[in-house]
């Protein structure tokens, strides 16, 4: 099954295969394993077509480059499940939000942490926006203080990544899980 494939279709620019490959000598492995020794790059290409394979550079830093005689396609099509994958088993972290105010009552505040708990279990980080309206401006101290309160509350299981500062009209603070 010798493969010939143009440039593009390479899973990346740097895997050459067959004609692609230009240097030689070249160390071979057979596809059992097994090295071949060093052979001029014709002598090897031969080996590979006759077994109905290809030749694949798989080391190609190497003095003198690595090939393996294998079946192409099914390597490419082997390398792009395993990525396939590693992408569904990968955690994305969000950025969740949680506004209050500065006069904010017990219930509510309790209830807010209980929002923020939920994102951190969840691995995702939390932004805290203390919202300030009209003359709440000439009193941040308040806000921070109830940031400062939150942050005791949910201490065990996250930490504060950016601390509480003032943008406009809120503060805003980022808290991240402890894992």
């Amino acid at each position: 099954m010798f493969y010939l494939q143009s440039e593009s279709a390479a899973i990346n620019e740097r895997t050459r295969v067959n004609q692609q490959i230009r240097i030689s000598p070249v160390r071979v492995i057979d596809p059992e394993g097994n090295q071949l020794g060093i052979l001029p790059i014709e002598k090897a290409l031969e080996t590979a077509e006759s077994l109905g394979l290809d030749l694949v550079e798989v080391a190609p830093l190497a003095r003198p480059p690595v090939c393996r005689i294998m079946d192409y396609g099914k390597f490419r099509y082997e390398e792009q499940r395993k990525a396939r994958e590693a992408r569904k088993k990968q955690h994305h972290v969000d950025l969740k939000e949680v506004k209050m105010r500065p006069g904010i009552e017990e219930h509510d505040f309790e209830f807010k942490v209980r929002h923020a708990r939920r994102f951190l279990e969840e691995g995702n980080k939390v932004k805290v926006t203390m919202m300030f309206r009209g003359r709440q401006m000439a009193r941040p101290e308040l806000g921070r203080e109830v940031l400062e309160r939150m942050v005791k509350v949910i201490a065990d299981i996250g930490k504060v990544e950016s601390a509480p500062a003032m943008e406009a009209r809120s503060m805003t603070m980022v808290i991240a899980p402890l894992k």
